[in-house]
């Protein structure tokens, strides 16, 4: 069993690796001054960055949770979900209503990719 701890800061690891399995930690948007779209568009390409960081890309992402900080954004989430994620690679998605850490933020994403052996 292997485990391996990427971008550690004082709380966490942004990235842990189990074996064939990459954890990703939640991620926000850099600038959250920006609206939902703006802010869902930076997490999916800080997702996008990444996993190409660790030879990876949206085709081995297994699983995302997704929190939204008000349900009625949910189809706008949709919307730019659906042209973001590769047709025949869909990974299961799970969404919530939340309240975030900070008011500023309006969604938050963490993935789980699989690795090549």
């Amino acid at each position: 069993m292997t485990i391996e701890r990427l971008n550690e800061n004082a709380h966490m690891s942004k990235i842990v690796i189990h074996d064939n399995l990459v954890y990703m930690s939640g991620q926000v948007a850099d600038d959250p001054s920006q609206d939902f779209d703006g802010q869902l568009r930076q997490i999916l390409a800080k997702l996008d960055a990444q996993l190409e960081g660790i030879g990876l890309d949206r085709k081995h992402i297994l699983s995302a949770m997704v929190w939204i900080d008000d349900y009625k954004k949910w189809p706008r989430l949709n919307e730019i979900w659906d042209q973001w994620v590769i047709p025949g690679h869909k990974p299961v998605r799970s969404c919530v209503e939340a309240k975030l850490a900070f008011p500023e933020y309006e969604v938050e994403i963490a993935v789980t990719a699989a690795r090549k052996p």
